[in-house]
């Protein structure tokens, strides 16, 4: 796989890691699937996700480059994809909802 391939997957990696990890706060979920809570089960799911895609993340920038700058080119794109991320709940927070069309919801928020 080329190298621009490889770091432009580690960028969507860390944009769909942090929004994932965004979206297991109740306050966000809320804004994305309308006024519910996601199911105990959902959050850890979609910490455990979110987690696990970041290392991923990581670990594609590793093998792009050397220890120093793939953790630099690493770190650069988990800012911009937090702003991203942070723009988007913002602005058009239901262009999340098929990141997690497949999570189930508990309850409606009082």
């Amino acid at each position: 796989m080329p190298e621009s391939l490889m770091v432009a997957a580690a960028v969507a990696a860390n944009a769909l890691g942090l929004a994932w990890l965004a979206l297991a706060m109740d306050v966000h979920w809320a804004q994305v699937r309308g006024g519910t809570v996601p199911a105990p089960g959902g959050v850890r799911l979609l910490r455990v996700l979110g987690a696990l895609t970041l290392a991923g993340a990581l670990l594609l920038c590793l093998a792009v480059d050397h220890g120093s700058m793939a953790s630099l080119v690493w770190t650069m794109s988990l800012a911009a994809a937090a702003i991203a991320i942070a723009l988007t709940l913002s602005w058009r927070p239901r262009l999340l909802a098929p990141l997690v069309a497949w999570v189930p919801s508990a309850r409606a928020t009082p």
